[in-house]
């Protein structure tokens, strides 16, 4: 190439470089790495620490670099809980049952004093929440010092109307395990299959609209029915007519039964 073509070429290449939009050689700023996820923990766990996702794991195991827990086992667990009284023999079983959003609605969170003085804040997160009512509370003690029960770690966000009810049904199930069983299985088969056995006198307890909605969805919706399949929840691949999604108790005690089953419904079960 000669002198005067290899002139005209580094022109043109001069030209264009000048034509292009300057923005082919910027960096793109609104795209970039995504931020590794911290999460926050209930720290003071010697052996199990919760994280703000609502895993349990243990201290050992979590991960040094994110604070997380390892993403396996069951998320938002009640192990050791009384869904009753929404109190747990664990700190961080307590604060991961709290954390479903099921049970604790961000909503009414923000509206709850972390303390009784007028001055005191509200909670900014449902894991503010849950860590701090679950460390203390005063619907888990009696005289302000000592615990009604094992279970003294509690989540509850306000004694209701029922709340007496539900106390004097909480301790009438003690060394109870009040189970949701599967769709179609009887209260024999749901305990069986945990090797124990149906309580028959206990199945009154749970045949109450505010006992049933502590443990199940229930839709909005508790029905009176008649049936030795009850108490249960209507599955939501139900019939219309049958009333997918809600719970349904039996106004004749007389019919209630360990024994009984309906294709449609999950049975609510005392097992020992």
């Amino acid at each position: 190439m000669s002198t005067s073509g290899f002139s005209l070429f580094l022109g043109l290449l001069q030209l264009v470089g000048f034509l292009l939009p300057l923005r082919t050689y910027a960096i793109r700023k609104d795209i970039g790495f995504l931020e590794e996820r911290i999460c926050r923990t209930t720290v003071q766990g010697r052996y199990l620490i919760s994280d703000d996702e609502g895993n349990v794991c243990n201290a050992l195991s979590l991960d040094s670099r994110t604070r997380c827990c390892p993403l396996k086992g069951e998320k938002f667990s009640c192990h050791g809980c009384n869904i009753l009284s929404q109190c747990c023999s664990s700190y961080e079983f307590c604060v991961s049952c709290c954390l479903n959003p099921t049970r604790t609605l961000l909503e009414k969170v923000v509206k709850i004093k972390m303390a009784k003085p007028a001055t005191a804040g509200t909670y900014r997160t449902v894991f503010d929440f849950c860590a701090g009512r679950c460390r203390h509370s005063s619907e888990s003690v009696v005289h302000e010092n000592a615990y009604q029960s094992k279970f003294h770690h509690c989540f509850s966000l306000t004694s209701n109307a029922s709340g007496a009810n539900l106390t004097q049904v909480e301790t009438r199930l003690l060394g109870i395990d009040v189970i949701v069983g599967r769709q179609g299985d009887s209260c024999d088969d749901v305990c069986k299959s945990r090797g124990q056995l149906c309580v028959m006198n206990k199945l009154s307890l749970l045949n109450q609209c505010d006992v049933m909605q502590r443990y199940m969805t229930c839709k909005g919706s508790c029905l009176a029915s008649a049936g030795a399949d009850q108490p249960a929840e209507v599955a939501d691949d139900a019939p219309r007519d049958l009333y997918p999604g809600a719970c349904l108790y039996s106004r004749t005690q007389s019919m209630l039964s360990c024994d009984g089953s309906h294709q449609y419904t999950r049975r609510l079960c005392p097992c020992a």
